[in-house]
């Protein structure tokens, strides 16, 4: 037989050979399970007994690796010294915490030099002139431009050990009419300087809210005020279907800068407070500044959810049953009870909580929406977000509750909430009149299993509290429970980090004594105390940090950098934060990955720069890295 025949006959025996097939990737992990505790008040140990805060944000004052943190218990702008109302506190790298409020120079005001002469509640880091230390933005009130002699918004710029001192112009920021409640670090225009975004809260004395505003970086602690020509206008309360487009200023309640659809460009977001629409603007290729933005809110599902029965309002109930008459009213059921009418009636003044004309309108059917965090909750690669909300016993079904909302990974930014209890996201309520003050929240892998867990963070109201909640391997989430977990009245500012830097994230808690004592129940502490949840998870899994510095035209705090592990079929993400949430909130620069039992990891990290520059390497787990911008990563410790 020649060799061409037999190679003929042997092709129908090869093709009978089965292939041996290759061993599926599993991403292995041993998760936290129900009945083990995962956290344990370490506030005493830190030393903090006695430091009063409502919010927490993250920081590092000195570069030293070492977190630390800013709180403030509001009430500003009376002086800090003697009323104890804001904290600047320095993580000591030895399990403890120095309160260098005065000396580090925070809130000195530009009117008189006084220190503590300035309003500081709500704070947000990023290194603002890359110089390589981190600077703070202070928001303030300015509800007059005429006004004179008065504080108002400004930069503090870090002298590189710690203390800060007044940028050389505030000219943009007094020039505007501002109540910011939320802002944000960005480079929107991938210049390498990071902007400022900055969402206002309805104006003292107006019934209107204000516009939001953007302010463009220079790089060296000055910005311009920019709003208009990157396409963010919004309008006056003062047409329905401008409303009802999410195209009216939003009641600004808290801001975030994410990139939702991986194209290396940041979404801006706007939380509205009034169960007015939420706003949120896709960054584009274009325009004067090489990036335009585009009002998406209601395309992309952030404006308000899908929850448009207003029939199910038991004040819309209670007014149809007074006025069956009124234009649909015959879609609304009789009340359970109208003596529930009645005392609702009187609970509030003399009034439902329904204006029957407006409130039947979309713009109407939001929720009061507070922080917006952007975090990869399905490991599918693209951010999600997770909504913070109030919602009332007697609006109930058809306000937006907090709840998530998963990307589908489109190039036009849109997402898919899933039913809360389908997903576990539940909490326990008694009776039938409650109060949802869930306006913030955390996101954090807490045993390192690789799957983000939720801290749902309550307050304001009697019976709120923080509830945890871990995701299982089928993405549904279980609530841990108090005796388990975390046991805090009153939970309000929430901030994930690793503290002791001993590989696994604690939790950082505020609490508010708002509506405490008299007619309201007395689930308060004495005072607005913060506290330390420290993680138990005591190396079940690894776990991989990274910090980053950027070079080039990338920002040098690398903030809006989104980072990613390859596991199996899986990616997760992280995106270095530039602030976020309800009156500033901020998690650590260094991002942390729980991974396992990996031994390594695949990293790739996209640089927010012009040229969308990638960065991809394998490193060993359990364990720290500086990774300057196309540079080896380094381990580190602080």
């Amino acid at each position: 037989m020649s060799a061409r025949s037999l190679l003929f006959a042997l092709v129908p025996l090869l093709a009978a050979c089965p292939v041996p097939e290759e061993e599926p990737c599993v991403a292995e992990a041993v998760p936290w399970t129900s009945g083990e505790l995962a956290f344990r008040d370490a506030t005493d140990e830190w030393g903090l007994d006695g430091v009063l805060g409502v919010r927490v944000s993250v920081t590092d004052l000195e570069g030293d690796g070492w977190p630390d943190l800013l709180t403030r218990n509001g009430g500003g702008p009376d002086d800090y010294v003697e009323t104890q109302n804001r904290f600047v506190l320095r993580n000591d790298g030895a399990g403890g915490f120095e309160d260098v409020s005065e000396s580090s120079g925070l809130f000195t005001g530009r009117v008189d030099g006084v220190s503590g002469s300035r309003h500081g509640e709500l704070l947000m880091s990023g290194d603002a002139d890359n110089d390589g230390d981190l600077d703070v933005w202070t928001g303030s009130n300015r509800d007059d431009i005429g006004a004179e002699g008065v504080e108002t918004s400004e930069l503090m710029l870090n002298n590189g050990d710690g203390t800060f001192t007044l940028a050389a112009d505030n000219l943009e920021w007094a020039s505007v009419l501002s109540i910011p409640v939320g802002a944000t670090f960005a480079d929107v225009d991938l210049d390498g300087n990071l902007d400022v975004f900055v969402a206002n809260n309805k104006r003292g004395g107006d019934s209107f809210p204000l516009q939001d505003r953007l302010f463009l970086g220079f790089g060296d602690g000055s910005f311009v005020e920019s709003t208009i020509e990157m396409g963010l206008e919004t309008r006056r309360w003062d047409n329905i279907d401008r409303l009802n487009n999410a195209e009216g200023h939003s009641w600004g309640w808290s801001a975030a800068a994410c990139d939702l659809n991986n194209d290396g460009l940041q979404e801006l977001l706007a939380a509205s407070y009034g169960r007015a629409p939420n706003h949120l603007f896709q960054a584009r290729e274009g325009g004067e500044e090489g990036v335009e933005f585009r009002n998406h809110s209601v395309d992309a599902g952030y404006a308000f959810d899908h929850r448009d029965e207003w029939w199910t309002n038991i004040n819309a109930q209670c007014y149809c049953e007074d006025n069956p008459g009124a234009e649909d009213c015959d879609l609304a059921p009789t009340p359970e009870s109208y003596s529930t009418c009645q005392q609702l009636f009187a609970g509030l003044g003399g009034q439902y909580r329904w204006t029957h004309s407006s409130d039947r309108e979309p713009w109407r059917l939001g929720g009061n929406s507070a922080s917006t965090t952007c975090a990869d909750l399905n490991n599918d690669g693209f951010l999600d977000l997770f909504t913070g909300e109030i919602v009332h016993w007697d609006v109930g079904p058809n306000s937006d509750p907090a709840e998530l909302a998963y990307n589908t990974g489109e190039s036009d930014v849109r997402f898919e909430r899933p039913d809360r209890e389908d997903i576990g996201l539940v909490k326990d309520r008694e009776g039938t009149r409650w109060d949802d003050g869930d306006m913030n929240n955390a996101i954090l892998d807490f045993d390192n299993d690789g799957r983000q867990d939720i801290y749902l963070s309550s307050s304001d109201y009697p019976e709120t509290r923080g509830w945890l909640f871990h995701q299982l391997e089928d993405g549904t989430f279980e609530r841990v429970d108090l005796e388990d977990g975390i046991d805090h009245w009153r939970s309000a500012g929430a901030a994930p980090v690793d503290l002791d830097r001993d590989g696994d994230l604690d939790l950082v808690l505020g609490h508010t004594r708002m509506r405490c004592g008299g007619s309201y129940s007395d689930d308060c502490y004495d005072q607005p105390i913060v506290k330390v949840f420290e993680n138990l998870a005591d190396g079940r899994n690894q776990y991989v940090s990274l910090r980053l510095e950027g070079t080039g035209s990338t920002n040098r705090a690398a903030i809006g950098a989104r980072v990613t592990v390859q596991r199996c079929e899986e990616t997760l993400t992280r995106q270095v934060d530039g602030g976020h949430g309800i009156v500033g909130t901020q998690d650590d620069t260094v991002v942390h990955f729980g991974v396992g039992s990996d031994e390594e990891v695949e990293v790739t990290i996209h640089w927010p720069d012009a040229a969308r520059s990638e960065q991809t390497f394998t490193v060993a787990t359990g364990a720290m890295y500086d990774v300057r911008q196309g540079n080896d990563p380094v381990e580190w410790t602080p």
